[in-house]
């Protein structure tokens, strides 16, 4: 088969369409032949050297596909060759064929592609996990998201407004804002302008705080968080170290919590992905929620679709066509 390889840590020209030897589906697993698979963060520092694979897993990036399963490994029940499926990776969905423990795979959802299909287990296993099952976000509840316009941005307003939460977003620019209220949210900030700790303020604090940034934010959200309010950090694109008014935390009684998910053991990942198609998909075949796909590139352009990203210029997910 081919995939997309790293020969060398380093910009997106070192993302090299190959010829690279077959996965064997071992016991537990299937065989998928990917149709889609879809660009996050991590996929960018994995090119760069920064965030290797977890042992065992693929080499080659990309942490979501859709496609079709070829073939079944030992003791794999409840699927069959032939089914429609997308499935949640811990690497190898730049690829035309990946291995996939069978507890990550999802339904391809009534009424959407393979593409759009694509651009869903990352997000929505990531959002449901954080949001709903760590910061336990009720409805009447406000919440706060950073990078609203992003994948996980643009399905948390979803799933927030789909239990009857109020949804505050920042974004840097006003057609991402706008784009945001179109998706449902409320409080739209434009963080080059205003500052989110007194827009949140003003609506007694958030109840729950969704970060993608981590030091350069970390006292900020706390200081957003309403008295037993939940901050949930998923991301480091701000830096990784930073000072905290242990007082603040204490006032408010509130939590702070810092999760991943590529490095998890299977079985919370199957736990993840069993509430996921519980919760979410329901929503997604109602059409309460929708992946959200800003462009669809041929999986040969997978630079040309690491820079869309890297740039923050997309609104949703890039997706790469195999």
């Amino acid at each position: 088969m081919r995939a997309i390889t790293i020969p060398e840590p380093g910009g997106p020209e070192r993302l090299v369409w190959a010829e690279v030897p077959d996965p064997v589906p071992a016991a537990g697993e299937v065989l998928v032949e990917v149709a889609a698979t879809a660009v996050n963060r991590a996929d960018l520092l994995q090119r760069q050297g920064f965030y290797d694979p977890p042992p065992g897993s693929s080499p080659y990036p990309g942490l979501e596909c859709a496609g079709r399963i070829t073939a079944l490994g030992p003791g794999v029940a409840g699927w069959a060759v032939g089914d429609e499926v997308c499935a949640l990776l811990a690497g190898g969905g730049y690829a035309q064929k990946v291995a996939v423990p069978a507890g990550q795979l999802l339904p391809v959802p009534k009424g959407l592609t393979v593409q759009q299909a694509a651009a869903l287990p990352e997000v929505a296993c990531t959002v449901w996990s954080n949001v709903f099952q760590v910061a336990h976000l009720r409805p009447g509840e406000t919440v706060l998201l950073h990078g609203g316009a992003s994948g996980i941005g643009t399905m948390a307003i979803q799933l927030a407004k789909a239990v009857g939460a109020r949804v505050a977003v920042t974004a840097g620019s006003p057609e991402k804002l706008a784009r945001c209220a179109e998706l449902g949210a409320d409080l739209l900030i434009d963080y080059h302008r205003q500052d989110f700790v007194a827009e949140v303020a003003a609506l007694g604090g958030a109840d729950v705080v969704l970060d993608i940034i981590g030091a350069k934010y970390l006292q900020r959200n706390i200081d957003a968080l309403a008295v037993n309010g939940r901050l949930v950090v998923i991301g480091l694109q701000g830096g990784a170290k930073a000072e905290v008014n242990l007082g603040t935390l204490l006032g408010k009684r509130a939590a702070l919590v810092a999760t991943n998910l590529r490095g998890r053991p299977l079985g919370e990942k199957a736990a993840i992905v069993a509430a996921v198609r519980e919760h979410v998909w329901p929503l997604v075949e109602a059409g309460v929620v929708r992946p959200v796909v800003d462009r669809v590139l041929p999986i040969t352009e997978a630079a040309e679709a690491h820079r869309v990203v890297e740039s923050g210029a997309q609104v949703g997910k890039v997706v790469l066509e195999v």
